[in-house]
């Protein structure tokens, strides 16, 4: 198969904090999943939002990717080509072509809620401004997409099989233009996974609704390609029941300086259920397995 019609996965980290464990097993588990089928690996860095984006991160990113021995088909080679080349600051105009099409077609409304006053609603928008009707152009508001299909957003997950998510009660008006003038994550990730072709993606279960968001967010805007894409929703790694997350502070410093790759090899195959590999095996071994792993074929 050509590179060209080549099944692509993609490995998308964002750099606002140095990678913690459940990051490199979400990175391991794309990468097995693309290699174990033969397919292409796509390196995104998702640094939009670009006052939570440190160099420091960046780096981190590479070293861990070197470290792990993974490697990837398209994208930046390092810190400096991925600033000139691919960052998405370098590609705003896409994202704003996309959120002009939404304006055009009369499916965004402007929104001034605060988080304060959305506190206690549950994650779904109540509706107040909605109604009010407020100018697109009004100073400090976002941008909420209109939530106006009833039925369910279908799709089938690897692990979970046939998933229904009712847009009002999944995930209801979300924001895809934010309150300083950028796109949301929803509209920018929806945008490059078109762009660069991505066919299949692994993510946490946390994930879900974004995936219902951008299945809703595509059908609006009429990129059916994007409900083509193989999706799997794998459970979380927990630390003390709660997720681990950079901006708690999960990981302070880069992982590098308290693991070895064999034992965060041998910890992805105890989360992941592989019983049979042997530390010694290195990432090699996890790739004679995964090709075996009917969850990924």
């Amino acid at each position: 198969m050509s590179e060209q019609g080549k099944q692509r996965w993609r490995l998308a980290p964002t750099p606002s904090g140095y990678l913690h464990i459940g990051n490199v097993y979400n990175l391991l588990l794309n990468w097995l999943w693309a290699r174990a089928n033969g397919g292409g690996v796509f390196l995104r860095l998702d640094d939009l939002d670009a006052g939570r984006i440190r160099s420091q991160y960046v780096e981190d990113i590479f070293r861990v990717l070197d470290f792990l021995g993974l490697d990837w088909d398209l994208g930046p080679t390092g810190p400096d080509d991925f600033a000139q080349n691919w960052s998405q600051q370098l590609r705003l105009d896409a994202y704003e072509s996309l959120l002009c099409r939404l304006r055009e077609k009369d499916c965004v409304f402007a929104c001034t809620c605060s988080r304060s006053q959305l506190e206690g609603t549950g994650g779904l928008y109540p509706g107040y401004c909605e109604r009010l009707g407020l100018d697109l152009d009004s100073p400090d508001c976002s941008w909420r997409l209109r939530i106006t299909h009833t039925e369910d957003i279908r799709f089938q997950d690897r692990l979970l099989g046939e998933v229904a998510l009712n847009p009002a009660e999944a995930f209801g008006s979300f924001v895809v233009k934010r309150r300083d003038g950028l796109a949301a994550y929803q509209l920018a990730s929806l945008a490059d996974d078109m762009q660069y072709g991505i066919s299949h993606i692994a993510r946490g279960m946390d994930l879900l609704p974004a995936t219902g968001m951008q299945l809703y967010l595509s059908e609006t805007l009429g990129l059916p390609n994007f409900h083509n894409t193989v999706f799997l929703h794998h459970d979380l790694l927990l630390e003390q029941g709660r997720k681990l997350s950079k901006s708690a502070g999960s990981q302070s410093v880069s992982l590098l300086q308290s693991h070895d790759a064999s034992s965060l090899f041998q910890g992805f195959a105890n989360w992941w259920g592989y019983t049979d590999f042997e530390s010694h095996g290195g990432l090699a071994g996890l790739l004679d397995i995964a090709r075996q792993d009917q969850r990924l074929r």
